[in-house]
């Protein structure tokens, strides 16, 4: 060994080539190892690395070691550049084998280790304990090398050793040989909670949950990793009361949660709505000092997100100082799961604002969010980021939820465009398309696609038939609609579900055979659901059957007792045929009830911004200008010969509905000619109907309407549903 001095005067160590490793700590002290510890990119290491050749450091094993580890298991894996490094080592030790196999081990390349273990023998180097760990974990998915390693263990001696016993349990567990896991287990001489766990695990990926609670309980002395994966285990089969009721045995055992107790253990209560119990973890978290783990804060979001507490959800993510892309994701799946998508897209504007770069994760909870709120504009733009970064992936339910987006927005023609612009389209995407053109009232197209779906090969499921059903019912046809539900397992060997019913009811009841709409009742093979008798309810109206009404409206008072909804039209159909006391009396039983009717809310999207607005809405700040353009709408209408007509359902003058609200913002909001596109939380009543066809014709304005049952396009004049809606 030699030492040199270097021009600025710091000592630098060079190791001539075959001498023995100078001391532990004069290594330790070597700038280049310094350097090595805090590199984190794969070209700062290549030049550590030509300072280690050109000191001599490459002669040392240990300093071979630390190369070896940072590119086989360190932060840039580069498999190849280790072996070049370990093919230049003269005489490898112990070390830099298990280094080696260890790599191979955690990039899965399981003969590549076998294989280094065979060289290591054949050069006469005898393995030890921290050699069968990473040969084990390489034969995870290789029942027989597993068998021929287990070999080599008993060979040399090392059975007993506690991470070779463990590792070995693990091996036949992953490889699904639980009877061989067991075996080893029963035949050790000592047993460690590590490899009771070890068996858990086993049974509990093996799908022998009950065979793993029976080990457990035997457990003498339970750790925190043994009840983790029972808890775990309980959590992957969706058995949420055994795990919760586990965890309540674990606080009683004194036993402290970890990290991975508290992440299983939110899981499980955002699954089953154990607020109470994510309640109390939140106090243990704030009063044992968690609350700064930013993976636990993520899932305590998520599970009051999950519970329906999103103002917690939103108190907790809005605490955070510094959020990654998970938070962001939960919040904004959280609010659109709920429904509250204009909370969603606030959320997702601030995301853009601290410049977090959206994730598919993220589109697939904001697309249905701009599908939902009309969005169009906020749409378009995700449809080109998805273009631009996942255009290479197979992202088909990306492409579906474009596709229902551009649907739910009121662009067919856009929607057309990706689902045929897909290399390979799947059956949702064919589903998607037939709803949207039932929605769109184009029962034609619906019947073409599901005609060219069946002769590409796809089996239509019980979704397909509710879309195709639903153009039925949208256009009128029932004798088409009838002969599809027949065809449904006669033909294509799908059962009838309640929502197939609900659809040819709902055809029936509108084209005013509701005798047949009835007696198909009478033949389901399930108790009719609240959408039937609204389906029953809503032919009354059309077609002026009180009695029949009452009798509907009876059946959904028991099965939706908190629904306003049988109340309102119970009382539409009294008020259209004058029996006015009949309507003082089911409203005063509503009230009576507390029940109130869902305020008509309508939105309408201008310059990426999405405006809601309600009956009588005043609080835009437009406001003046929004009503002087409704009371030059009145003027034309009325010019036109339209009467306006006092609306039942709501009590006040449709004059101020929300529909037509919205409509005189977009009128006054954007260029003569602009299409409008409006939407709806509640059916469109019929005289906001006959205005928006006039105001079409008045304006020169085509308007999209998506209601809660349909689309309305209205153009000169005229809608598309033809006035069957």
């Amino acid at each position: 060994m030699a030492i040199h001095v270097a021009s600025n005067n710091n000592l630098f160590l060079h190791f001539l080539p075959n001498s023995s490793d100078p001391p532990y700590e004069l290594l330790q002290k070597h700038p280049s190892l310094t350097l090595l510890s805090t590199c984190k990119t794969f070209e700062k290491f290549k030049q550590i690395h030509s300072q280690f050749i050109k000191f001599g450091l490459h002669n040392t094993h240990f300093a071979q070691s630390k190369l070896l580890q940072f590119c086989s298991i360190g932060p840039c894996v580069d498999l190849s550049y280790a072996e070049s490094i370990f093919d230049s080592i003269p005489n490898p030790n112990h070390i830099i084998y298990n280094m080696m196999i260890r790599g191979y081990a955690v990039a899965s390349f399981p003969n590549s280790a076998l294989r280094c273990y065979a060289t290591m023998l054949f050069f006469g180097i005898d393995p030890n304990s921290y050699t069968f760990p990473f040969l084990l974990k390489a034969c995870g998915g290789a029942a027989a090398s597993g068998k021929q390693v287990h070999a080599q263990v008993l060979k040399f001696g090392l059975e007993d050793n506690v991470h070779v016993h463990t590792s070995l349990i693990n091996m036949y567990a992953r490889n699904g040989s639980l009877d061989d896991a067991r075996m080893v287990f029963d035949r050790s001489h000592f047993r460690d909670a590590v490899s009771f766990t070890a068996l858990i695990a086993g049974y509990v990926s093996g799908g022998y949950i009950d065979n793993a609670r029976k080990l457990f309980d035997s457990i003498p002395v339970r750790d925190v990793v043994s009840w983790n994966a029972m808890i775990s285990g309980y959590a992957q089969i969706s058995r949420f009361d055994d795990a919760l009721n586990l965890f309540d045995e674990m606080r009683n055992a004194n036993v402290s949660p970890d990290t991975s107790t508290l992440l299983s253990v939110l899981s499980v209560c955002a699954h089953a709505g154990a607020i109470e119990t994510g309640n109390w973890v939140r106090m243990w978290v704030i009063e044992h000092g968690y609350d700064s783990d930013l993976r636990i804060v993520n899932a305590m979001i998520d599970m009051y997100a999950k519970c329906g507490d999103l103002d917690t959800a939103r108190s907790l993510f809005d605490g955070l100082r510094k959020k990654d892309l998970i938070s962001w994701n939960v919040m904004i799946g959280g609010y659109s799961r709920a429904s509250k998508y204009k909370e969603a897209l606030e959320i997702f504007r601030l995301m853009q604002m601290n410049s977090v770069e959206p994730s598919k994760v993220t589109f697939l909870n904001m697309i249905p969010a701009c599908a939902h709120s009309g969005a169009l504009d906020l749409g378009k733009w995700i449809h080109k980021f998805v273009e631009k970064n996942f255009r290479d992936l197979q992202n088909e339910t990306l492409w579906t939820s474009l596709i229902d987006m551009y649907v739910k927005c009121g662009d067919v023609e856009a929607a057309k465009r990706i689902f045929y612009g897909m290399e390979t389209r799947n059956l949702a995407s064919w589903n998607v398309m037939i709803f949207g053109s039932a929605m769109h009232g184009d029962a034609t197209q619906a019947i073409e696609l599901f005609s060219k779906m069946t002769s590409e090969g796809f089996e239509p499921d019980e979704i397909t038939f509710v879309g195709l059903l639903s153009a039925y019912c949208h256009a009128g046809l029932v004798d088409a609609g009838r002969e599809c539900f027949d065809s449904m397992k006669t033909e294509f060997g799908v059962s009838p579900q309640v929502q197939h019913y609900g659809c040819m009811i709902d055809l029936l009841s509108r084209a005013g055979r509701l005798t047949e709409a009835m007696e198909f009742i009478e033949t389901m093979e399930m108790d009719p659901d609240g959408a039937i008798w609204g389906a029953i309810l809503a032919g009354c109206r059309m077609h002026k059957n009180p009695k029949l009404a009452e009798y509907a409206a009876e059946k959904l008072f028991k099965l939706e007792p908190d629904n306003p909804g049988a109340y309102v039209q119970l009382s539409n159909i009294y008020a259209d045929v004058g029996r006015w006391d009949d309507v003082a009396r089911i409203r005063t039983a509503a009230n009576d009830r507390g029940l109130k009717k869902v305020p008509g809310s309508t939105s309408i999207e201008v310059g990426s911004v999405v405006h809601e607005f309600l009956v009588g809405d005043r609080t835009h700040p437009r406001s003046n200008e929004i009503y002087a353009m409704l009371e030059e709408v009145d003027r034309l209408l009325k010019a036109a010969g339209h009467v306006p007509k006092m609306s039942s359902e709501e009590g006040e003058a449709a004059a101020e509905h929300s529909e037509k609200v919205a409509i005189a913002y977009g009128l006054i909001s954007t260029k003569p000619g602009t299409l409008l596109r409006i939407v709806k939380n509640l059916r469109v009543c019929g005289d906001c109907h006959e205005a928006s066809k006039m105001i079409s014709k008045i304006f020169g304005r085509e308007i999209i309407a998506r209601d809660r049952n349909r689309f309305h396009h209205f153009k000169d004049g005229r809608c598309s549903c033809n006035d069957y809606w």
